[in-house]
């Protein structure tokens, strides 16, 4: 049994070429904090509470990259877990202090499953 410790962060698309408008938005109307950082194919996180906001620009397609990243205790245990009950496992670009990788349900949804480097 995978063993969920908490929702990491949910990534949004938003349309080409409208990250500053998506800054300006989330920050001055928002009030959040932006993580500073060299973040994977240009996107701005920020801080929401105890978990992150990532926002990214995507073209719009039958299958978006949004997608909710839950942290588990044991990376290693849940892909055995999935990858035995047949889930098609993907991988992304490396995250400094994070390994991770992504499965989609039956309905198309991408979900993330990471844990932290110790």
């Amino acid at each position: 049994m995978i063993h969920f410790i908490r929702l990491d962060h949910i990534l949004l698309s938003i349309p080409e070429g409208q990250t500053t408008n998506a800054r300006a938005f989330y920050t001055d109307v928002m009030g959040l904090a932006e993580i500073p950082g060299n973040h994977p194919s240009g996107a701005i996180w920020f801080d929401i509470g105890d978990i992150q906001l990532h926002l990214r620009e995507e073209i719009a397609g039958p299958l978006s990259l949004r997608h909710s990243a839950f942290e588990v205790a044991n990376l290693d245990e849940a892909r055995q877990e999935l990858a035995e009950k047949g889930v098609p496992i993907s991988y992304s670009t490396d995250i400094d202090g994070r390994q991770r990788f992504f499965i989609r349900d039956p309905f198309g949804n991408r979900i993330e499953f990471l844990q932290y480097d110790k």
